[in-house]
C-alpha cells in the first residue's frame, strides 16, 4: 500500500528522433564488434573477393551460361593455369598494393658531395680516414648485415624496386699515379684529301683538379709538364673545306702536271659557287685570292710553298672575271659611327657585313695588282690588263682612282710598247664613256701633275687621249662669256635695286616664306634625283668646268715653256679643238704667244745642260708652224670674231710656207705615230691637210666678207701652182681646185688664166713673203700649160685643162 502511495518518477525526456539517430552515429566504433550500416566501399577493403568463389569449390555458378560450360568442356584441359594463379594476389586492392610497395621500399641515403668522414665516425684522427679498398670491403660487408633483413623481406616481391646491396653502396674511384701525371685529352681525327679518316696524334693538356693541386703539391714543383703543340685548324682561305682539299696540298704537289690540273679544277668550281651566290661567298673569294699569291702559307703548314707562275696567271683573271660579274652598280662607303650605333633589321646587317667584307677583298686583289706591276714581275703584264679592264668596266666603284693612277704612271715613261697602247685606250674608253664627268676630271687631275713632275719629258702619244673628252659635246652650250672670265650674275642688291625702279629682273622678288618653300622644294629634288640615279646637268657642267680649266692650264704650260717640247703639237691640237670653250680675255695674250712659237729660232740652241735638247728636223717645223697658224684662225673664226685683232702676219706666215712645203718629201704621209688606237678617228693630219685646212680659213666667207682681196688672192694662186709642180698627184688637184675657187670669186684673176700682153704697174716677185709686195699681177698662171702637157697623172692634166679654159657663166 505504501508503494501505492508513492509516485513513480517520470523518464527522461528523450531528445527527438533525429538527434537520437546522429547521436548513435556518433559513438565510436569497436572494431568488428560495432555493426556496420549500408555496404562497405571496394576500394576501402584490403582485399576483394572474387565474384563467384565463397571457398566451396563444389559450388557450381549459377551464372554460368550453357555456353560457356560447353566451352570450358571443350577447352579445359588448355584452362587449367587459371587453377595456378594467385587468388590472394588478384584479390588485392589498389591501397593495400601501395601500401606494401611503400613498406617493402628501400630507404636511399643522401649523396655525399664531399670528402670529409662521417658523423657517426669517432675517430678523431684525420688522417686515419682513408676510401682504400679495404674501407670499401667492410662498408659492404657492414651494410649487407644491416639491410639482411629487408632485402630477405622484399625478396618475393618481384615488382618492387628494391636495389641491390651493393648498388646502395657510394662509389670511388681511385685514380692511379699514371692517370694523375698525365692529363691529356686525345685530339679529333682528320679527314685527308684521298678521303681516308686518320689520328692527328695530338693531345690537348687538361687543367688538374684542386684535389691534386694540393696534395701534389712537392711533386708538381718537381714534375712540370711538357709543353704540348694546340692543333692548328686551318681557316677557309687556305684549308680543306667544301669537300676541297686544302690549297697548299694543291701547291705542294710534286707532280707539275696535277699541280696545274687540281688547281684548274678547283677555281672553276669556286669561281662557279661565288657566282651563283657572291653573298655568302666572301671566304670562297679570300680563297681565289689564296691561289694568286707567291708563296702560300697556313697556320697548320708555316713553311712557305713557292705558287706555281702558271696557276697565278689562272688565279688572278679568274678574280677578274668574277669581280666583273658580281660588283654592284653603286659605289660602297664606309659606315659612320653613327650607322653603326642604329639598330637596322637583319637584312640591311647582313648586307652592310657583305659589302664591308667585299670592298677589303677587292681591295687585297687590287693590292697585289700593283705590286706585281711596280715589281716588274711575271705577272706585271697580267697586272696590268687586269687593271685597265676593271678601269674600263667598272669606273663606278671603289677605288677607281688606284686603277688610273696606275695607268698614268706607266705612261710617263718616254718609251712607248704595247703596255701604252693598253693604258691609252683605257684612258680613251674612259673618256668616251664617261657619264658624270668625274673619272674625267681624276683623270685630267693625275695627268697634269705628272706631266709637271716629269717637267714634260714624257711621249708627245700622252696628250692624244685628251681630244676625246666629252667637253665639246656636253659644254656645246656653256660657252665662254665675250667679255668677263666669271659669268655676269646680277647680286641681290642691285635685282631689289631694278625691282625697286620698276625694271625687270632676272631674280624675283621672293618673300621669307617663299623663299623657305623654295629651298625646301629644291632639296627634295635633289633626293628625289639621288634616288633614281639622275645625273645632275648641272653638276656635271661644274664638273666639266674643272676639267676644262685644268686642261687649258696644262695647255698654255706647254706653249710658254722657254724650250720646245715634244708635247707642242698635242697641245696646239687641243687648243684648236676646244677654242670655243677658251675665253676671250685669253685671246690676246694667247696670240702672242703663237707668234713668237712661229717667229722661235732652231730648237736646241738655248737647251739647257742638265736635259736633252729636242732635236726638231725641217718637217717638223714645217708641222708647228702650220699648227700654230691653223690654231690662230681657228681661236678668231668662232667667238673671236669680236675682237678686232689683225691677222696680217699669220697670212704672211702662210704664205711664206708654202714654199718650203713644195720641197717636202712627205707632204701628204701623215706624221709618225706610235700609238696604235682602236678609235678610228685617231689619225693626225698630213702637212698638205693642215695647210689647206689653213688656206680655207683665210679665205673664207666668215674670214673676208663679202669681198676678197685680190692681190692676196692671185698671190696665193700662183704660189699654189709653183708648189704644185712638185707635190704628188693628190696635193697637186687640191691645189687646182682650189685656185679654181678663188678665181671663180673674185673676177680679176681671170686676168692671170691669159698669156696675152697687158699694162701693169710692178714685175713679179716669187722671193718675197710678202702678198702684198710680190706684185702677182705682174704675171700669169703659166704652170697650167706645163702641168696641161707633162704631168704624169691625167686627173691632174684635165684639172689643169679645165682650169685653163675657164669661163664663168
Amino acid at each position: 500500500m505504501a508503494l501505492k502511495g508513492k509516485k513513480r518518477t517520470a523518464p527522461a525526456a528523450s531528445a527527438p528522433s533525429k538527434k537520437r539517430k546522429l547521436q548513435a552515429n556518433s559513438k565510436p566504433r569497436t572494431g568488428t564488434t560495432q555493426s556496420k550500416k549500408g555496404k562497405e566501399r571496394a576500394a576501402d577493403r584490403g582485399y576483394i573477393e572474387v565474384p563467384g568463389n565463397h571457398g566451396d569449390a563444389d559450388t557450381e555458378d549459377s551464372d554460368l551460361s550453357e555456353e560457356d560450360a560447353g566451352l570450358l568442356e571443350e577447352f579445359g584441359d588448355r584452362a587449367g593455369f587459371l587453377n595456378t594463379l594467385d587468388r590472394k594476389g588478384i584479390s588485392t586492392s589498389k591501397k593495400e598494393t601501395e601500401r606494401l610497395k611503400q613498406l617493402n621500399k628501400p630507404v636511399r641515403k643522401p649523396k655525399v658531395d664531399d670528402d670529409l668522414p662521417s658523423i657517426d665516425s669517432h675517430d678523431e684522427d684525420e688522417e686515419a680516414w682513408s676510401s682504400g679498398i679495404d674501407d670499401d670491403a667492410d662498408t659492404i660487408s657492414q651494410s649487407s648485415v644491416n639491410n639482411s633483413d629487408q632485402d630477405l623481406s622484399s625478396e618475393d616481391d618481384l615488382d618492387s624496386d628494391a636495389e641491390m646491396s651493393y648498388e646502395r653502396i657510394p662509389r670511388k674511384v681511385q685514380e692511379s699515379r699514371e692517370a694523375k701525371t698525365d692529363r691529356h685529352i686525345q685530339g679529333l681525327p682528320i679527314k685527308s684529301a684521298d678521303g681516308r679518316i686518320h689520328s692527328t696524334g695530338m693531345k690537348t693538356a687538361a687543367p688538374p683538379s684542386s684535389d691534386e693541386e694540393g696534395n701534389d703539391t712537392d711533386e708538381s714543383a718537381e714534375e712540370q709538364e711538357m709543353p704540348v703543340e694546340v692543333n692548328k685548324i686551318d681557316d677557309v682561305a687556305t684549308g680543306a673545306r667544301f669537300g676541297r682539299p686544302a690549297v697548299i696540298d694543291i701547291v705542294g704537289n710534286k707532280s707539275r702536271k696535277a699541280r696545274i690540273q687540281g688547281a684548274k679544277d678547283q677555281i672553276a668550281s669556286i669561281c662557279q659557287e661565288i657566282i651563283a651566290e657572291p653573298e655568302n661567298s666572301l671566304g670562297l673569294l679570300r680563297r681565289l685570292h689564296t691561289f694568286s699569291l707567291d708563296k702560300i702559307t697556313s697556320p697548320s703548314h708555316p713553311e712557305p710553298v713557292l705558287n706555281n707562275i702558271i696557276i697565278r696567271k689562272l688565279a688572278t683573271l679568274s678574280q677578274l672575271a668574277v669581280f666583273k660579274d658580281i660588283i654592284p652598280g653603286y659605289r660602297i662607303r664606309a659606315l659612320t659611327d653613327k650607322e653603326r650605333a642604329e639598330k637596322v633589321s637583319q637584312m640591311v646587317a647582313r648586307t652592310r657585313e657583305w659589302e664591308q667584307g667585299f670592298v677589303i677583298v677587292y681591295q687585297n686583289y687590287l693590292r697585289s695588282l700593283e705590286a706585281e706591276l711596280k715589281a716588274k714581275s711575271e705577272l706585271a703584264e697580267v697586272a696590268l690588263k687586269c687593271i685597265c679592264t676593271l678601269a674600263t668596266e667598272v669606273t663606278h666603284f671603289n677605288f677607281r682612282t688606284n686603277l688610273i693612277t696606275c695607268i698614268v704612271a706607266r705612261l710617263s715613261k718616254k718609251s712607248w710598247d704595247e703596255a701604252s697602247d693598253l693604258c691609252m685606250n683605257t684612258l680613251i674608253s674612259i673618256f668616251r664613256q664617261d657619264q658624270t664627268g668625274t673619272p674625267s676630271l681624276e683623270a685630267v687631275q693625275l695627268l697634269n701633275r705628272m706631266i709637271k713632275e716629269r717637267h714634260f719629258n714624257v711621249h708627245p702619244e700622252v696628250l692624244t687621249c685628251l681630244l676625246h673628252l666629252r667637253l665639246k659635246t656636253e659644254l656645246c652650250d656653256v660657252r665662254a662669256s665675250d667679255s668677263k672670265v666669271d659669268k655676269n650674275i646680277q647680286s641681290k642688291g642691285k635685282a631689289a635695286a631694278r625691282r625697286a625702279k620698276g625694271k625687270p629682273t632676272e631674280q624675283p622678288h621672293l618673300s621669307k616664306k617663299a623663299r623657305k618653300v623654295l629651298k625646301e622644294r629644291k632639296e627634295i629634288e635633289r633626293e628625289m634625283r639621288d634616288a633614281e640615279a639622275e645625273v645632275d646637268k648641272e653638276e656635271r657642267a661644274n664638273t666639266h668646268t674643272e676639267t676644262l680649266k685644268l686642261l687649258f692650264v696644262l695647255y698654255f704650260r706647254i706653249l710658254k715653256h722657254p724650250r720646245p717640247t715634244p708635247l707642242l703639237p698635242a697641245a696646239l691640237r687641243g687648243i684648236s679643238k676646244f677654242a670655243h670653250l677658251i675665253n676671250i680675255d685669253f685671246f690676246k695674250d694667247l696670240m702672242q704667244v703663237l707668234k713668237d712659237l712661229i717667229l722661235r729660232d732652231a730648237p736646241g740652241e738655248n737647251a739647257s745642260d742638265d736635259s736633252e735638247p729636242f732635236v726638231v728636223d725641217a718637217n717638223t717645223d714645217i708641222q708647228h708652224r702650220l699648227l700654230c697658224i691653223v690654231t690662230a684662225f681657228e681661236l678668231l673664226s668662232g667667238q673671236g670674231e669680236a675682237l678686232n685683232i689683225d691677222l696680217t702676219d699669220f697670212v704672211n706666215h702662210l704664205y711664206a710656207i708654202i714654199l718650203p712645203v713644195s720641197i717636202s718629201m712627205q707632204v701628204d704621209a701623215p706624221p709618225p705615230s706610235a700609238f696604235v688606237s682602236k678609235f678610228g678617228n685617231s689619225k693626225q693630219a698630213s702637212i698638205a691637210d693642215m695647210l689647206f685646212r689653213a688656206l680655207n680659213i683665210v679665205f673664207s666667207p666668215r674670214s673676208t666678207g663679202n669681198t676678197a682681196i685680190h692681190w692676196r688672192s692671185a698671190a696665193f694662186g700662183k704660189r699654189l701652182l709653183i708648189a704644185s709642180l712638185n707635190w704628188p698627184p693628190s696635193s697637186a688637184l687640191r691645189a687646182l681646185e682650189f685656185v679654181e675657187s678663188l678665181v671663180a670669186k673674185d673676177p680679176k684673176l681671170e686676168a692671170l688664166l691669159s698669156t696675152e700682153d697687158r699694162r701693169f704697174d710692178g714685175v713679179y716677185l716669187p722671193g718675197v713673203d710678202d702678198p702684198q709686195l710680190c706684185h702677182p699681177f705682174g704675171t700669169s698662171f703659166w704652170e697650167l700649160s706645163l702641168l696641161q702637157q707633162h704631168h704624169y697623172d691625167s686627173r691632174v692634166r684635165d684639172a689643169a685643162h679645165s682650169l685653163s679654159n675657164y669661163t664663168r657663166s
